[in-house]
């Protein structure tokens, strides 16, 4: 009798990964495609994305999918799988494939929560193109929110930090704003000399908008310098904050030792200011919260959501954070009240 396996899924917005895992947490396979968020593609072409790198994990692990399901263990952490509907009519679609006996599949947050916490529950704040938050209390209630941008009333994410730090740069050149290093920094990063040629670029869709998430970084290190900059980082970690705060005052844990884990590639890219806001932040909610960034990947996360259904032991669980992510430890912490 072959040991369990578990497949794991991490499908976001701008990449997507998948792993095939022993019982033992030995890493059989582990690929790497294009977005799959349903929010983006529609449920066919998410349904594309995911069953190309199926086959082409159990490819490399020399798998044989023609008699039955692969894996006994089906974990899919989606972004844009925001609502229950939405949950029901991915589950249905990827049931009928046979890839596993069993299939769950949730946001893309409770992989970032499991992947930086040993306790399985606390809060994750997710930071990537676009922002969203997960809580879960020891007794297993949960809050969500449904991050789908203005109409939910988020901002946050690399699109809006790099929009923020385009209008910036646009109102100090024409002095509606303060002056700013943004002004020269945003449009060079486009190879462009002036504020005013990047919005007529974008205007003329020469430079597609989406382009914008790749200023954070720019807008990070302008910050050590630059007023602006620095105004633009500390309205992220507000909103990184006031998302936690609801999270954990909305499940009574306030004045509880719980976690709050930061997960995304805008906040595993952030400094130690954008950390240290967000830890004194939170240092006002409560005496007993410790922040630290995820510093396994989410598709770690998904792994260990379906070891933990397979009852694996913490030897599996360590051996997988090794091989798939190289770390064999959860990150390092920082309480809030050291912020």
């Amino acid at each position: 009798m072959t040991s369990p396996i578990v497949l794991a899924v991490d499908g976001g917005n701008s990449k997507t990964d998948l792993a095939l895992v022993g019982v033992d947490g030995r890493v059989l396979s582990a690929v790497r495609g294009p977005l799959s968020s349903p929010h983006h593609l529609g449920l066919p072409g998410c349904l594309d994305v995911l069953q190309g790198l199926f086959d082409e994990a159990v490819q490399e692990a020399d798998l044989d999918a023609a008699n039955g399901p692969i894996a006994e263990v089906g974990v899919l952490r989606m972004a844009g799988v925001d609502f229950p509907a939405e949950e029901d009519a991915l589950h249905a679609i990827v049931s009928e494939r046979g890839w596993a006996n069993r299939v769950s599949v949730g946001n893309d947050t409770f992989a970032v929560l499991r992947a930086g916490t040993e306790r399985g529950w606390g809060v994750a704040v997710v930071c990537g193109a676009g922002i969203n938050c997960v809580g879960v209390a020891p007794d297993g209630r949960q809050v969500r929110f449904p991050a789908l941008g203005e109409i939910t009333g988020d901002w946050g994410g690399g699109y809006d930090v790099g929009m923020a730090a385009v209008s910036a740069a646009a109102r100090s050149e024409d002095g509606r704003g303060p002056r700013t290093s943004l002004e020269r920094s945003v449009p060079a990063h486009f190879g462009l000399s002036s504020p005013l040629e990047l919005a007529e670029a974008i205007h003329n869709q020469r430079i597609t908008r989406r382009r914008v998430i790749e200023l954070p970084r720019l807008v990070f290190a302008e910050a050590a310098d630059d007023a602006v900059a620095a105004a633009i980082v500390s309205h992220l970690a507000d909103e990184v904050v006031a998302l936690a705060r609801a999270a954990l005052t909305r499940l009574d844990l306030t004045q509880e030792p719980v976690e709050v884990v930061l997960g995304g590639g805008l906040l595993q890219a952030a400094d130690g200011p954008l950390s240290g806001k967000i830890a004194a932040g939170l240092s006002d909610v409560g005496p007993h919260i410790t922040v630290r960034a995820a510093a396994s990947s989410p598709v770690v996360g998904a792994a260990l959501l379906g070891l933990d259904e397979l009852a694996a032991t913490p030897a599996a669980q360590e051996r997988l954070r090794r091989e798939l992510t190289g770390t064999d430890s959860t990150p390092t912490m920082t309480t809030a009240a050291d912020g």
